[in-house]
């Protein structure tokens, strides 16, 4: 039987309204829907959706399930990953869920908040500090970004030291199932021994087992303090170290301990010449530390100030400094959230999102450091990431002068080399961005069967028609 689209829009049209439901067919420029922001990957949709209400989405899965249309759920389409773009050929409709935006409530109390998939997370962050409370994402993309994409790929963020991944800042969950039935697990309890904790499928599932449509998240008290400082260090094992004893000293206090490599903070001052060098003398490698509480400045200031210098007493770090002020702890951080645009413009780069665990860090990156550039004459090695939760950005820029197509040729040889070499440590291929389409063979080689066979079981048994976000993770 020959697919109708006319008559399949006109019904999209009725459950939504027609301002609604975009499609080229109408003459409308879906374009900005159906590839991603780094323009790697760009598929086909049958239709963008923009329902209002969970009852809307409730009607489209509904219409899809009936007529085989696969429908892509998508957010602020900022993945790296390619799980928010429809891939090429086959009946898909773009789900966009940005009217679904509302901040239902905040319960200060309770330190929770429900929320709409489609809000902002900086909207989320900003009404969370009105009321006096804290959540603690916090992502290069967070005034882009969407709250059920930041469940949907368990994003992870610079807090996740102190907070953790968005899997536990999430209490419940609200989602449309394959067939249209809305589950609702909007529940704001940090206790709930009543069988199996079914939110844990739906977060870092990337759409493919249902439509995620609000959530109810974790608050925490506003700090009142906040002091941030810069080390330079001669290797990673000594920031191991540092990592080790600042817990020791600071316990719950330490939110945030990011390593950046020289060549990192190179290529930075070359592309934002402005940024002043934090130290006097260049080191190999460099930790940006925050630390955060509910007391004063002053106060915080000098435990951290105490505990830094009794790590460089005890050979933990070369150099230090603390910020003075607030606006000096932004300029600190704005040279960590300015490694990725100076990639950018520097030229072609072959990323990787890492995860091993800390007491193999050290070895793993000076393993790469010979072997990436043997296997890769002239190839750039910029390193950074959240080493205080294992998360390593292992990029890999191309030689000098070398044709972008031609650099990005080697991509498989360069993943296959490093992610064998992070599979043999214990570790895994993806640690915050997700699978997508874009690791989604890769993934298939590094887990085992019986991982792979229980992860289509469940796939199977929640979305027996294969319509939810089909080509990503399986």
């Amino acid at each position: 039987m020959t697919f109708d689209t006319s008559s399949w829009l006109a019904e999209a049209r009725t459950l939504i309204g027609p301002a609604h439901v975009l499609s080229e067919l109408n003459g409308d420029d879906v374009s900005a829907y159906t590839h991603d922001w780094r323009g790697k990957f760009e598929g086909q949709a049958l239709a963008v959706l923009r329902p209002g209400s969970t009852a809307e989405v409730q009607a489209l899965v509904r219409l899809a399930a009936r007529t085989g249309v696969a429908l892509v759920p998508q957010g602020g389409n900022t993945g790296l990953c390619g799980a928010s773009v429809p891939m090429a050929g086959g009946l898909q409709a773009v789900l966009q869920l940005g009217r679904l935006s509302r901040i239902r409530e905040i319960d200060a109390e309770n330190n929770t908040a429900t929320v709409e998939a489609g809000c902002i997370l900086q909207t989320l962050q900003e009404q969370a500090a009105a009321a006096g409370r804290l959540f603690p994402l916090s992502l290069g993309a967070e005034g882009s970004c969407q709250i059920g994409g930041n469940i949907a790929t368990n994003a992870g963020g610079v807090q996740v030291l102190r907070y953790g991944n968005m899997r536990e800042l999430v209490l419940g969950l609200e989602v449309v199932l394959p067939d249209g039935e809305c589950l609702d697990l909007l529940r704001g309890l940090r206790k709930d021994n009543t069988g199996y904790d079914l939110k844990q499928l739906f977060i870092g599932a990337e759409g493919t087992l249902g439509i995620i449509t609000a959530a109810t998240v974790k608050l925490f008290a506003a700090p009142s303090a906040e002091v941030v400082a810069f080390a330079g260090l001669s290797s990673i094992a000594q920031a191991v170290r540092l990592l080790g004893a600042l817990r020791g000293h600071l316990g719950e206090r330490f939110t945030a301990f990011e390593l950046i490599s020289g060549p990192a903070v190179a290529l930075v001052r070359d592309y934002f010449p402005e940024t002043p060098a934090p130290l006097e003398g260049d080191w190999p490698w460099y930790v940006l530390m925050e630390a955060a509480d509910g007391g004063s400045d002053e106060v915080l200031r000098e435990a951290l100030q105490t505990a830094l210098m009794a790590c460089l007493e005890g050979g933990c770090l070369e150099d230090v400094v603390l910020a003075g002020n607030l606006a000096q702890g932004q300029t600190l951080w704005s040279l960590r959230e300015n490694i990725t645009h100076a990639q950018q413009m520097d030229g072609s780069n072959i990323k990787h999102d890492v995860s091993l665990p800390i007491s193999r860090i050290a070895a793993f990156v000076e393993q790469m450091l010979v072997e990436l550039p043997q296997a890769f004459a002239g190839a750039r090695p910029i390193v950074y990431g959240h080493l205080g939760d294992g998360n390593l950005h292992f990029n890999l820029s191309a030689p000098k002068g070398m044709d972008a197509a031609a650099w990005q040729h080697q991509t498989e040889a360069v993943n296959q080399l490093l992610h064998d070499a992070v599979v043999a440590l214990r570790g895994s291929i993806s640690a915050e961005h997700g699978i997508g389409q874009l690791k989604r063979d890769e993934m298939a080689m590094y887990k085992t069967v019986a991982e792979l066979a229980v992860m289509r079981r469940i796939k199977q048994a929640l979305d027996p028609q294969g319509l939810m976000n089909p080509g990503k993770v399986l």
